[in-house]
């Protein structure tokens, strides 16, 4: 199964809200590899790695949100996959 990367981006009221733990816990739950973070300008981004369709189900998660959140919209892009990730991270 091809392994796939995607950089996204997430706009709306997505700090606050546990919106990184919400993102870690599904993302460790599918398998995915890869980091969160809050943007100092109140979005959060991120890097996500898996199977194609554990990368779809996450990102239909995070389109959504945990309860709190209210996302506006949601940038993505395939990017270059990375070695040596074990896990799902939040970074500060």
């Amino acid at each position: 199964m091809a392994i796939k990367r995607v950089a996204f981006k997430v706009h709306g009221t997505v700090q606050g809200v546990s919106f990184r733990d919400f993102t870690q816990r599904k993302a460790n739950g599918y398998g995915v590899t890869g980091w969160v973070r809050n943007t100092d300008d109140g979005k959060v981004e991120g890097e996500a790695q898996g199977e194609e369709e554990s990368l779809q189900k996450l990102l239909q998660d995070v389109n959504k949100g945990p309860r709190l959140a209210h996302v506006v919209k949601v940038e993505k892009k395939d990017i270059d996959t990375q070695e040596g990730e074990s896990n799902f991270v939040i970074r500060r």
